[in-house]
């Protein structure tokens, strides 16, 4: 007995000179290594913020960074169709923006867009609400996070009901009214935007 009592007590005061050396001792030598490398995703720099505006008309985008949906600035430069009115223009600038590749600096921030290249937007066919807007894609036809990419930015922006925006298919697909929720901001791979069928 006598032995395992001199052995245990050596394991355990052998197990408190380890955990004694995991502590970090302080000192009176002063260091500077920079700031720490930021961790929080989706931010971007003042400097890359300004060197992105330009002479287009501003606009806000939402694409994906950490699973949700955040609004990031872009200038869009507004064809001059007068085949179509200023509304349709501004949502076809809109779905251009979410299509392109995100910068450098906003991938390195964590940013990324679900929506893909050749989705158009035409205004309302014969029948139609004013307010409504035609996608070339099925809105049924969407990944979840475009979709939801796709109803904030233009409720955001080309909504004459703010929070909302009336879309359909081609032809004669019916058409919903889609709204932009902080759910669906916050959660858009996992909770659809609310919709409401429109007579």
């Amino acid at each position: 007995m006598n032995g395992r009592r001199i052995r245990a007590a050596a394991a355990v005061a052998g197990l408190a000179a380890v955990l004694a050396g995991c502590g970090i001792r302080t000192t009176e030598v002063p260091t500077d290594y920079g700031a720490a490398p930021s961790r929080v995703p989706c931010v971007m720099s003042g400097s890359t913020l300004a060197s992105q505006s330009g002479n287009g008309v501003p606009v806000e985008v939402f694409l994906v960074c950490a699973a949700q949906l955040v609004t990031v600035d872009r200038d869009v430069q507004l064809p001059t169709d007068k085949a179509t009115t200023d509304r349709v223009r501004i949502a076809q600038a809109l779905l251009d923006q979410l299509a392109a590749s995100p910068s450098d600096e906003e991938k390195q921030a964590g940013f990324a867009t679900d929506v893909r290249h050749g989705t158009s937007v035409s205004g309302p066919r014969r029948g139609d609400p004013a307010d409504a807007l035609r996608l070339s894609t099925p809105p049924e036809n969407l990944s979840t996070f475009a979709l939801a990419q796709i109803v904030c930015t233009l409720a955001d922006n080309a909504s004459s009901d703010g929070g909302t925006v009336v879309m359909g298919g081609p032809a004669n697909s019916p058409l919903k009214r889609y709204e932009c929720t902080p759910e669906v901001r916050s959660r858009p791979g996992t909770v659809a935007p609310p919709v409401q069928t429109v007579e």
